[in-house]
């Protein structure tokens, strides 16, 4: 019988909360939320279970060892220490990410990734009188070295490649949003499939794919070709299908609508690739249509939710683009619950409705907004009421 371990989950930062509800939800014990992580319990199957269906992880971390640490030198030594031959063999290949934060380290995270890598390599060399080799892209073991004020903690990355990273998407626009981020929205709009859903400035269709997989109950990474944890040395693939076949057979069917618009062709024919590539092509339209000359034409609550193009993104006029977003919102889209992340925060103050919510996050390096518009059902002046935008 496996036996429970503690794990970590990394996230972005404001996704915390949503991390946790997911992990909580799977079945994992003692959840503890973090900063930009979640940490908790579970088995090696559970772990498989948590690569292939959390959708705002992007990586889970598995820690084989913890200490107290002084110095570069007393890492070096400590990490020697270890007995490496239980994790990889000499002929496996590795790599090293580390992240520190503390006083007595003087030195950054990429000199002790090299300084770990050292110990790692010389412990073989020692041992076996022979080097693993680096591999920096597709690694056998990922390691990952976290070092806060004075304790260390090595963890084997179970993800390998970074969680976002679907499978599904060979065509993107220019700074197309990051899947985990997309997925995080999503989940923290509301929407879990129970209403029409529409992406009005869909790109790539990102955002549209993580609804529809949200929708339909479809794991996030099930079409992924491989996790780390598949060269570990104890990998049990009998345990991974079954705990994938679990996990299909609670796939449901969704019946209401999921669209996209965008008004660049380009963009239409990139979002059609991804959403063919993730096998979704009967759960989501995507249309050439320019938002700002739309009107809702689906009957019910929709859950509008998007990413306007920001400055660094395009060159535009950007008073007056949120200002239409604004009144397009306004006079066309009655009885709609409308989302969207910007990094200009300047900008809000021109879409001329009233925030119900804001809440922070991080896309990229960008510190933004995601913010909810409630447009009620019975008028098309229906934020008529609304105040300005005032930053909080």
């Amino acid at each position: 019988m496996n036996r429970n371990f503690k794990m970590t989950a990394t996230t972005m930062f404001g996704l915390e909360e949503v991390l946790a509800t997911e992990l909580r939800d799977l079945g994992a014990q003692d959840v503890e939320v973090g900063i930009r992580s979640v940490s908790f319990f579970g088995d090696k199957g559970f772990m498989y279970k948590a690569n292939i269906a959390l959708r705002t992880a992007i990586r889970i971390l598995k820690p084989i060892k913890r200490f107290k640490v002084f110095d570069e030198d007393d890492l070096y030594k400590k990490l020697m220490q270890m007995e490496w031959e239980r994790e990889m063999n000499v002929d496996s290949t590795f790599a090293i990410g580390a992240v520190v934060n503390s006083k007595n380290f003087t030195t950054n995270s990429h000199y002790i990734s090299l300084k770990s890598k050292d110990a790692i390599a010389d412990y073989f060399r020692h041992k076996y009188h022979k080097r693993p080799n680096v591999d920096v892209d597709y690694p056998d073991v990922k390691i990952h070295v976290h070092i806060l004020n004075d304790l260390c903690t090595v963890s084997l990355d179970s993800s390998g490649q970074s969680l976002h990273k679907r499978g599904y998407r060979s065509a993107t626009n220019i700074a197309p949003i990051n899947e985990v981020l997309a997925a995080g929205l999503v989940l923290l709009s509301g929407y879990r499939g129970d209403c029409n859903f529409i992406d009005p400035m869909c790109g790539s269709g990102t955002i549209l794919i993580e609804a529809a997989m949200i929708a339909n109950n479809i794991p996030a990474n099930i079409n992924r070709k491989e996790f780390g944890f598949e060269k570990w040395k104890d990998y049990d693939e009998d345990l991974y299908f079954t705990i994938q076949d679990v996990l299909l057979k609670k796939i449901r069917s969704n019946h209401f609508k999921i669209m996209g618009f965008d008004k660049a062709p380009s963009a239409i024919r990139k979002a059609n690739d991804n959403i063919e590539n993730a096998n979704l092509k009967e759960f989501i339209g995507v249309h050439h249509v320019n938002f700002f000359n739309s009107m809702k034409e689906v009957f019910g609550p929709t859950t509008i939710l998007f990413n306007p193009p920001y400055g660094e993104r395009l060159n535009i006029d950007v008073k007056e683009f949120y200002k239409s977003i604004g009144d397009t919102l306004k006079h066309g889209y009655p009885d709609s619950t409308v989302w969207f992340i910007t990094s200009d925060l300047e900008a809000l103050k021109h879409v001329g409705l009233k925030t119900s919510k804001r809440i922070p996050l991080k896309n990229g390096d960008l510190d933004c907004r995601f913010v909810r518009y409630d447009m009620y059902a019975g008028s098309r002046k229906a934020s008529k009421n609304g105040s300005q935008d005032e930053e909080e």
